[in-house]
């Protein structure tokens, strides 16, 4: 039995996060009014080169300017290899006390994390921020998945990892068809019957990468969620990709499109169901305590410690979200 404690990452409800680019302005109110509980605007993939100064300002003018509701706000910065990397840090973090998080990029080992953690204390020492801005990265290469564990160490504060499949998939040279999607060639074959026929069943060909990426978030208490689907006319596609994602243990999935938000919300919200049942176990068990015993079954069930602590934390991701109504 293992006596290590790991502190938890910060709390924040975390069921879709929407992809929203710095160079169109003109979506950042719709951003605002939606239903997405986390916003990152994007400096990175979404803005061409010759627009991304242009796109860092209107970044600043909107955190500043946009009423963002109780939103957690994010900005995806450029990566580490980049030359506006740092001007997208010290502008942003200097002027924008509304900034609660930074989404990085393309983090290959865990001194990537460090590089940012180092400047951004440093901004925020010489302004005088008490508002400590949290750290998501994005693992979406070989080198990244390869030191997820070490990543998953690197900073205080790191909150989230992603899952970034599109340029993990070109990072791994990956045959894939739609971003997030599973492969026509991705199946596994029947034994023949008595009468030789073979049934087909696909597999998903980033399981064994997500899983790893969520058993590295839950071991150091680190939110998983799931990256970008591409094909956002087709929302069973997403659907059954994020119940994928949540079966494993995710928190959320991206947003690349508004209609995604819904759906996100949708497979990663309990149902009433479930919610009920996660408050009859705390109830059973202080029940138990108030009579003296160690142990206590619920419909027939022994309730052992694990589902106690799995209705807790659903019953405080349930009042979350109730709080943000």
């Amino acid at each position: 039995m293992s006596f290590t404690l790991i502190e938890q990452a910060r709390p924040r409800l975390h069921r879709s996060e929407l992809a929203v680019p710095g160079s169109a302005p003109g979506m950042f109110e719709k951003a605002a009014a939606s239903a997405a509980d986390v916003v990152f605007l994007d400096l990175e993939d979404a803005v061409a080169p010759d627009d991304k100064v242009a796109a860092r300002a209107n970044i600043v003018q909107a955190l500043n300017d946009v009423d963002w509701g109780t939103k957690t706000m994010m900005i995806r910065i450029n990566g580490l290899d980049t030359h506006w990397m740092y001007r997208d840090v010290i502008e942003i973090v200097e002027a924008c006390p509304r900034l609660d998080m930074i989404l990085i990029p393309k983090v290959g080992v865990a001194a990537d994390v460090y590089a940012l953690d180092m400047l951004v204390t440093q901004v925020e020492q010489a302004i005088g921020r008490t508002n400590r801005i949290g750290f998501e990265v994005l693992i979406e290469t070989a080198l990244g998945m390869a030191n997820v564990e070490a990543i998953a160490q690197s900073s205080r504060r790191l909150e989230a990892m992603s899952f970034g499949v599109a340029d993990y998939a070109a990072s791994t040279r990956a045959r894939t068809t739609v971003i997030g999607g599973v492969h026509p060639d991705s199946v596994v074959l029947s034994d023949r019957d008595a009468d030789g026929r073979r049934e087909t069943f696909w597999t998903d060909p980033w399981h064994a990468a997500q899983t790893r990426m969520m058993v590295a978030c839950r071991a150091y208490g680190l939110r998983p969620v799931d990256g970008p689907f591409g094909d956002f006319g087709d929302a069973d596609g997403y659907r059954a990709a994020a119940r994928r994602a949540a079966v494993l243990g995710y928190e959320g999935k991206w947003a690349i499109h508004p209609s995604q938000i819904a759906l996100a919300n949708e497979v990663f919200t309990p149902t009433a169901a479930e919610v009920t049942k996660a408050r009859r176990i705390v109830e059973a068990m202080a029940e138990a305590a108030k009579a003296g015993k160690g142990a206590v079954s619920l419909d027939g069930r022994l309730i052992d410690i694990a589902s106690i602590r799995m209705a807790e934390a659903l019953l405080r991701k349930a009042d979350a979200m109730a709080a943000a109504g």
